[in-house]
């Protein structure tokens, strides 16, 4: 009787374990702090359609990413995973087309670089385009030029520009490339 009585103490606490971490587990809901956010949290809750950083005002909106952020960023330029959504106006999503995460982490950048919102949308066009349709936007590709340039640029900023300067895109990472922001 002794030993059914020892087993079964065992068996409680072995119980009484697994279901202490499983609440752990299941009620650490990541939160993305929208005034310092972490890139990470960020594309993982993209990628998962979770996206969740709400602004001081209530609203899903995009997160307070600063320059300090753009290295981090730019790790995932070339990630051409199709995302559900983008905390954007729905422009991106009505125009067509896929939202391509590695494209919606360029905007974030360039929206950092010009101080802000980049465009309507995440999407790149070509410099010809007449308007926001489909036809207009970049292919992979394209996309993948497009991380490329920016990481040029990203790399040169990390020199400072001098008097001898002379390149006419040191602050423009899609000059000359015939894509824009529309």
């Amino acid at each position: 009787m002794k030993t059914f009585s020892n087993n079964l103490s065992i068996f409680g606490r072995i119980l009484l374990l697994v279901l202490f971490i499983f609440s752990l587990t299941s009620c650490s809901k990541e939160t993305l702090d929208y005034n310092h956010p972490d890139v990470d949290l960020f594309v993982k809750q993209l990628k998962a359609g979770k996206y969740s950083a709400q602004s001081p005002d209530g609203l899903n909106s995009m997160p307070k990413f600063a320059a300090k952020d753009i290295e981090a960023l730019l790790k995932f330029a070339e990630d051409l995973t199709v995302i559900p959504s983008f905390p954007l106006a729905p422009v991106s999503y009505s125009a067509g087309g896929k939202l391509r995460l590695g494209e919606c982490i360029l905007w974030t950048v360039e929206t950092i670089r010009l101080g802000y919102n980049a465009s309507m949308g995440c999407k790149i066009v070509h410099a010809d385009a007449e308007n926001y349709e489909g036809i207009y936007f970049l292919t992979d590709e394209e996309v993948l030029d497009a991380a490329a340039r920016y990481r040029r640029w990203w790399e040169s900023r990390k020199y400072p520009r001098t008097m001898w300067t002379i390149d006419p895109c040191y602050d423009e990472p899609l000059c000359g490339s015939g894509y824009m922001w529309w």
